[in-house]
């Protein structure tokens, strides 16, 4: 059976640790099953949801700035856990990941199955590259990730 798995990195690579989720889904294309899709996004509601429309599974890549800072932790949730988790954030975007999957939920849209991979930041001040902590960090993130889409796929080991 085929399944339709799409990754959508979150973020903007010119806000510094926002470039985070971008920078994962660059990573992910020689290490992801044929057929899986690779999109980055700059957060807005309408295009995630557009992009993750008939999809069986969705496996979101997010920057997360939270009070106190954490830079670098890295966090898997879903969609319900996102939701109330990042409602209490300070989003990297106008609009959080929250508010999405809000609209995505009373527009009856949200795919089957959403997995989040957040990776808390520190700067996203306008300018390019990842801080160290993030960019220390980003090797994990990018093979949990990897690891999300193979088991979305069927598929358990590495390729």
């Amino acid at each position: 059976m085929s399944r339709r798995v799409v990754v959508i990195g979150v973020g903007n690579p010119l806000r510094g640790d926002d470039g985070v989720g971008p920078a994962a889904v660059e990573a992910l294309r020689a290490r992801v099953p044929d057929g899986t899709v690779l999109a980055v996004s700059d957060g807005e509601p309408a295009r995630m949801l557009d992009l993750w429309r008939g999809a069986d599974t969705v496996v979101v890549v997010e920057a997360l700035r939270t009070r106190p800072t954490r830079p670098g932790e890295l966090h898997v949730l879903s969609a319900a856990d996102a939701a109330s988790w990042t409602a209490a954030t300070a989003s990297t975007h106008a609009l959080g990941l929250g508010e999405c999957l809000a609209l995505a939920a009373a527009l009856d849209q949200l795919p089957p199955r959403l997995v989040v991979h957040a990776m808390e930041v520190a700067d996203v001040e306008v300018g390019e590259g990842l801080s160290g902590v993030v960019r220390s960090a980003l090797p994990e993130l990018i093979d949990r990730v990897a690891a999300s889409v193979r088991q979305a796929h069927g598929q358990d080991r590495e390729q």
